[in-house]
Parts: structure tokens; C-alpha cells; sequence
């Protein structure tokens, strides 16, 4: 019991801190950088739009609006059979040379995805969702990478909104952070794992169309990837999102995103292989698998700390340790209750929010279970 208590405990130690370090170490000694230059070829934001009438407005605004030249820009909405005010809306900027399309019957994003890019005629697909605001520079930075002809997909920096201080927002900003720099280190030691699907751009020869069910802003990348490109972080490509204000809403999210990126690791587990893809298989492990396993060693390093209390003074030092680390993840939710904040609890509350989602995610993919359907993130 005591060896499988460290097991636990040294892989989490290593998926959240031990793999950031080592591949800041690789990407220091074996480092790759990107050509970058300005480029200015055909572009085609593709926004795509479920029940959208609060956000999809500012949105066109804001791509309309952004330092890239107008005749080598289009803007291309497809809503996924909304039922609200969205088409309208969309309609109503025809005359500015936005492009719109429906999806009828309703069938998710991706198929969304895959109907809008028929139409496209961009050189560079550039996915946005529908209450995503870039700076107005992004789209300029986003397509300087493509300048170098190894890359093939481009994500840019989400900074997360936070208006009211919440325990959430402050989480979810705290964890954007952490991966953003953790994709900086990857970009340098090739292809990162993880994208932001409200800012990306991919090549439009190596879009692959994607199954009903797959996660395009996963899945698309390791398609990339297969096909021998880079896929890379522009850090100074910014979009701006509001942060999910309630746990729940949150929570749900988690799953969700969680679900279909188990599926998509399991429809392109051909990139496990580290024969044929190196030292991106290794990533996609440690970044990805056992990231959404890390509930297990969780659960594992509690329960078999429990077990060997009494061994020595060593393990109940430890289990104090982890009672405190869970009893200030329990004070956040309590505080969050009662619309209050605190820093010192919401980096334990998150970090147990989001491996909870993916532990019930994790469940409803063993039972085969898949989401196709998706719906607006509640800002």
C-alpha cells in the first residue's frame, strides 16, 4: 500500500509539475523557433452560432473592425438551427460582405464547422466563437506564423474577463495562465497540445472534415500533427472571454470539453505511437492522458494515506496536508455560496472543480456515452 500511495503521489506531482519542468528544460536545450514575418493571404473566420443574440452582434463588430486588409477577409456565420433573434442579427450585416449559412436540423458544432468550410475561400481558416472579441492586432499576429510553411495551426492567448472577483473567474484565469505558459515551452520544442478554440487558424489544405461527435478544437491539431505540421501558441494573438460565474455552469462545461477530448484521444490514439511521432506521443501522454486521470491518483493517494497512518510520522504529516488542501477546496465552494472570494481558497477549489469534471467524464466515457450537441458558455 505504501508503494502504490507514492505512485499516486509522484504522478501528480510530475502531470502538474514535473512535465512543465521537463519540457522547459528540452525546449531550452533543443528549442525551435518560428519564422514569423508579415503575410497577408486570403482569410476566413468561421463563427459558429447556437442561440446568440447577446454576443454574435459585437462579435461581427469586432472582426470587422480588426488591422487586416477588408478585401482579403471574410466572415463566414453558420448557426446551428438557432430559435432566437441570432439569424436575424446575422442577416443584418449581409451588406458589410458577412456571409451567412444554417444548419438545419441542428447538429452540433463541428458539422457546423464542416458545412461552413465548404464555402470558405481563405487560404487560412480562423475559428471564432460566437462571444469571442479579439484584440485588434490578433488576426495580424495569428497569421504571421503561417509565414513559416512547417506550421500548420496557430492558437492564440485567452485572457479570461473577470468583472466581479468571483471564486470561478479567479480559478479559471489562475489555470489559463499555467497552460499558457506551458504552451509557450512546447511552441519552442515543437507542436503544443491543447488549443483555444475561440482564436485559432489552421491551413485550410490540411482541414480535415471531423466527425459530429469530435471536439474540432482537439481533434483538428492532432490531424495537423498526423500530417506533419506544428501546431503553435502566438502568444500576442489576445481574445477576450468572460469567465463562467457559477461552479455549476463551469462544472458542466468541464465535462463537456472533457467528454469529447477522451473521445478524440481515442479516435487519434494512432499519435501514441512514439516510433512514428517521437516526442509528440510522450506529450500527448503526460499533458493529456494522464491529466484526465489525475482524479484516480487523486482519490488513490487519499484513500491509501488513510490506510497507512499509523506506519509512521511521514504519512499523517501528509494526510494533514491533504486535508487541508480539500478543506480549503470545500471553504472555496462555501464562500462562492455566498458570493464571496478569496485567493487563498479559489486555486484548490478550481483545481478539485475541474478533475471532479473530468472524473465524470472519464465514468461516461467508459459507459460509451458522447455529447454531440453543445450549447453557448454562460458568461
Amino acid at each position: 500500500m505504501i508503494t502504490f500511495f507514492f505512485i499516486c503521489i509522484i504522478n501528480l506531482i510530475y502531470i502538474y509539475f514535473g512535465y512543465p519542468v521537463l519540457i522547459l528544460v528540452l525546449s531550452l536545450i533543443a528549442g525551435r523557433t518560428v519564422e514569423k514575418a508579415s503575410y497577408e493571404p486570403m482569410v476566413t473566420i468561421l463563427i459558429s452560432a447556437y442561440n446568440e443574440e447577446k454576443h454574435i452582434g459585437a462579435t461581427i463588430e469586432n472582426k470587422l473592425s480588426l488591422n487586416y486588409p477588408r478585401r482579403k477577409l471574410e466572415i463566414i456565420v453558420i448557426s446551428d438551427g438557432s430559435e432566437d433573434r441570432t439569424d436575424e442579427i446575422v442577416r443584418s450585416f449581409e451588406d458589410q460582405g458577412v456571409i451567412f449559412l444554417r444548419q438545419e436540423p441542428r447538429n452540433g458544432k463541428t458539422s457546423a464547422l464542416n458545412l461552413a468550410v465548404s464555402h470558405a475561400r481563405g487560404e487560412i481558416l480562423v475559428f471564432s466563437d460566437a462571444n469571442s472579441i479579439y484584440d485588434h492586432d490578433a488576426l495580424r499576429y495569428l497569421i504571421e506564423n503561417f509565414d513559416d510553411p512547417g506550421v500548420g495551426y496557430v492558437t492564440g492567448k485567452m485572457v479570461y474577463v473577470n468583472s466581479d472577483g468571483t471564486t470561478i473567474g479567479d480559478g479559471c484565469t489562475a489555470y489559463m495562465k499555467y497552460e499558457n505558459q506551458l504552451r509557450v515551452y512546447e511552441t519552442r520544442l515543437g507542436s503544443i497540445v491543447g488549443v483555444d478554440g475561440g482564436i485559432d487558424a489552421v491551413r485550410r489544405e490540411l482541414y480535415r472534415p471531423m466527425k459530429a461527435d469530435q471536439l474540432p478544437d482537439f481533434v483538428l491539431p492532432l490531424m495537423v500533427v498526423e500530417q506533419g505540421y506544428r501546431v503553435v501558441y502566438e502568444s500576442r494573438a489576445l481574445l477576450k472571454e468572460e469567465t463562467l460565474k457559477g461552479s455549476e455552469d463551469e462544472y458542466r462545461m468541464r465535462v463537456r470539453v472533457s467528454l469529447r477530448a477522451l473521445w478524440a484521444l481515442w479516435d487519434m490514439r494512432k499519435l501514441l505511437n512514439p516510433r512514428r511521432y517521437g516526442l509528440y506521443s510522450f506529450q500527448l501522454l503526460s499533458h493529456k492522458i494522464l491529466r484526465y486521470l489525475a482524479i484516480l491518483f487523486m482519490i488513490g493517494s487519499f484513500v491509501s494515506n488513510v490506510l497507512i497512518l499509523k506506519k509512521a510520522r511521514l504519512y499523517q504529516i501528509l494526510f494533514i496536508i491533504q486535508v487541508l488542501f480539500y478543506g480549503a477546496s470545500i471553504a472555496g465552494h462555501m464562500l462562492e455560496k455566498r458570493g464571496l472570494s478569496s485567493r487563498m481558497f479559489y486555486i484548490p477549489y478550481y483545481f478539485c472543480l475541474i478533475n471532479g469534471a473530468a472524473g465524470h467524464a472519464l465514468i461516461r466515457f467508459l459507459r460509451g456515452e458522447k455529447q454531440v450537441m453543445w450549447a453557448p458558455r454562460k458568461g
